[in-house]
Formats: C-alpha cells, structure tokens, sequence
C-alpha cells in the first residue's frame, strides 16, 4: 500500500508538472482553479515558489506569453511576406526628400515603398472580412483597397492639383477593369485550359450599369466643356458637376442598399463558394490596429509622393497624364491584383470580379464625387470634366468590359483581349499631353 502510494503520489505530482506547464502556456484557468492542483500546490511546491529564482522564472515567463502575440502578429503581418522587403524605400524616400530635394528619386522611392503597404492593407482587411462576414467583408476590401488612391486624392486636392486627382481615379478604374480583371481571367483560363469559368452575370450588370452611369455624369461636363455651351460661362460646369456628384453618391447608397440588404442573397451566393476550412491567421482587433498603422504610414509616403510628381515628371521626361493614369493605379491596386489572380486560379471567379469591378464601381460612383464634394468643401474648382480624351477612354472601356461580361463565362483569350487593351491604353496616356495638369485652376472663392 505504501509503494502504490508512493507511486500514486508520483503520477499526481507528475500530473500536476504537465497541468502547471500547460496553465502558464494556455492561461488555462479552469486547471489553474482545480483542487488537486492547489492541494499539491500547498503541500509539496510552496517553498519553491518562494525562492526568488523561482519567482524571476515565472515573470520571464508571463513576460513572454505577453510578448507572444505581439511577435506572432509581427510576424505574419511584416515578415512573411517577401513583397515588404521594398518597405525600407518609404524612409529612404523621405531621406532623399530632406538631403537631395531630388524629386524624381523621391517620387520612385515613394512608390515602390507605397507597394508592400497596399498589399498588406489589403491583407489586413481580408482577415477582417472573417469576423464581418462575406458581404461586408467584400465591401471592406473593395473600400480599403481603394484607400491609397483616395489618401493621394486628397493630398492632391489640398495641393491644388486637380487634374492629377482626375488621372489618377480614372487610371485606377481603367487599371481594375483592363489588367486586374484581365489578368484574373488568363490566369484562371490558363490554369482550367479546357474549360469556361463561370460567374454570376447578374451581379456583374448591375456594376456595369453603374459604371454606365458614372461615365454620364462625366460625358455631360466634357460635352458641355467642349461644345461651349454654357448658359453660365465658367459657372455652369461645376455647377452640373456637384449636382450630378451628389447624384451619383445617392446612386451608390442607394447601391449599397441593395447589395447589403434587398438583394444580399445575389452577393452572398459570391462569398459562398469559399473554403470552409479557411480561418483568419490573426485577431479581429490585430485587423484593426494594423488598418490604422498602415492607412497611416500611407498617408505619409503619399504627401511626399504627390510633392514629387511635377519633378518626376520633368526628370524622368514623362507626361504627367502618364504618371498619373498608368503608374500611380499599379500601385494602389496592388492588393485587388494579387486577390482577383488568386482568386480566379481557385476557381473562384465571382470574388475575383467583385475584387476588380466592385473597385472600379466604388471609385466611379463613390470616390470621384466624393472628391468633386471635398475640393467644393476646401475651395477647389474640382469636376467632372475629365476633359474629351479621358472621357473617351473610359467610355470605351466600360463598353469592351460590359461586353465580354454579359455572357456570365471567361476564358484566357478574354483575358488577354483585356490586357492588350490596357496596353493600347497606357501607350496613348504616354503620348497625351495634357497642358492643364501641370497649370490647375487657382482655389475657387465658390
């Protein structure tokens, strides 16, 4: 009996070692509470926790379970990503500004340090999407995906510089809707070879009709502009401009309406074919914390950035209406290109197009009146006359892209038609000279 008590004694102090480690890894309080545990606690362990080598152990190792979820964190958000190695060009960039004044440098450092960040706040918002659902998870995507073009819109506005607040916008629709979405459809083609992906059409012509939409409320101020048909010299265009910006806001609330709540069954059939067994790699308030950090070090670059494009330009003997459409989108759509390619190789080609054309309607219905709205706000002459050339190529776009998606299906040559196009755009923005983005308006007293 005395050694089947020694030997029970072992095993319950052994027992008691495993359920001790485990408490202090796991925070466990229900093992920490138990009686067992608190009886051998008091009876075999009570001298050694007063031994103050003890005592400097057990906060090391409080310390470190403190320091575990900081590190985790850092660790899939910073480092476990190849892209964030451009990171340090964000303060070599600034570096640059305050030693050299080189414009064209900065404005180079500034964008490929911009890169990783939109990556990672895309990333970022796609884990929140897990804790918000697929319906707002996409809209968040679409809205944070969007945040950079939006950060170097205002910069852009409170500078005076409106026509770089219009190219911008616009290459970012042309971007989503020619390269991101083509793009997601070659690879997708691509990777199923033989066989027509498929996708919701009856989502993708509501967003097509709202990109029609969006190119009317900017053909009428270009018309009007071009034809010099004023009743108000001057006046009248602006004037059609925030009228119709205000339009158009009530157009994409009304919008958000319907993907959100009349109609949420179209937009969560999108959502419902992804994988079950996905779960978020960090916290829903790491998500938080970490939108604020990098929508706040964007914010930043983006100041320097837009100080920079005038220089770069001349350095670099680039047009500006170049800079602005072609480069500055890559950038800020980072994130939707990385998402809607992955995407359409999985398959999954109705998020790849809510990715890319979502963002694209965002920008249009939302993004360019709410600026024309912030520039009436600051003082600022901002419309919707995106001038006669830009107006054409949006226009032409939205058809081409309304075309190839009023079928519902995809393939790799649809992709690469996409893509072409893109090409074919970006070579005429190289060759546009656009006189009014160097000369903007002064501040309106309106």
């Amino acid at each position: 009996m005395g050694s089947k008590s020694r030997s029970g004694g072992i095993q319950s102090h052994i027992e008691m070692g495993a359920l001790d480690e485990r408490s202090v890894l796991q925070f466990d309080d229900e093992n920490l509470s138990s009686p067992s545990v608190r009886s051998i606690d008091r009876t075999t362990d009570s001298l050694d926790a007063l031994h103050p080598k003890a005592v400097s152990n057990s906060a090391q190792a409080n310390f470190s379970c403190m320091g575990n979820p900081v590190l985790r964190s850092l660790k899939i958000v910073i480092f476990s990503n190849k892209l964030n190695i451009l990171m340090p060009f964000g303060p070599l960039a600034i570096l640059i500004y305050y030693l050299t004044g080189n414009h064209g440098w900065v404005f180079f450092l500034s964008l490929v340090g911009i890169t990783p960040l939109a990556e990672r706040l895309g990333f970022a918002t796609e884990q929140l999407a897990f804790f918000t659902g697929p319906t707002v998870g996409g809209l968040l995507n679409a809205t944070f995906g969007n945040a950079t073009e939006l950060i170097i819109s205002v910069y852009a506005l409170k500078n005076g510089m409106m026509r770089i607040v219009q190219q911008s916008l616009l290459g970012s629709i042309l971007s989503n809707m020619l390269l991101v979405l083509g793009c997601a459809f070659f690879s997708g083609g691509v990777v199923f070879f033989k066989k027509e992906q498929v996708f919701n059409k009856t989502a993708a012509t509501v967003n097509s009709g709202l990109l029609l939409m969006s190119v009317m409320g900017i053909l009428f101020p270009a018309a009007l502009h071009a034809t010099h048909t004023e009743a108000h010299d001057g006046k009248s265009e602006l004037a059609l401009s925030r009228f119709s910006s205000c339009v158009m806001l009530v157009a994409y609330a009304a919008y958000l309406v319907f993907q959100l709540f009349s109609h949420k069954r179209l937009y969560e059939g999108e959502a419902g074919d992804d994988d079950e067994d996905e779960v978020p790699e960090i916290s829903k308030w790491e998500c938080i914390i970490w939108l604020a950090i990098l929508t706040a070090w964007i914010s930043v670059l983006s100041e320097y950035l837009v100080d920079a494009i005038e220089g770069a330009s001349v350095a670099w003997k680039m047009p500006i209406a170049f800079i602005s459409v072609i480069l500055l989108p890559i950038v800020g759509n980072a994130a939707e290109h990385a998402s809607a390619i992955i995407f359409a190789m999985k398959d999954k080609l109705d998020i790849s197009l809510g990715v890319a054309i979502g963002s694209s309607t965002q920008i249009a219905m939302f993004a360019i009146p709410f600026c024309v709205i912030v520039g009436w706000i600051m003082g600022r002459p901002m419309d919707l006359n995106f001038q006669v050339f830009e107006t054409a190529t949006l226009f032409i776009t939205v058809l081409v892209v309304a075309f190839l998606l009023q079928d519902g299906t995809s393939n790799y040559f649809k992709g690469l038609m996409l893509i072409l196009c893109y090409f074919i755009v970006a070579a005429s923005f190289y060759v546009h000279v656009d006189p009014a983005s160097v000369e903007d308006k002064k501040p309106s007293k309106a």
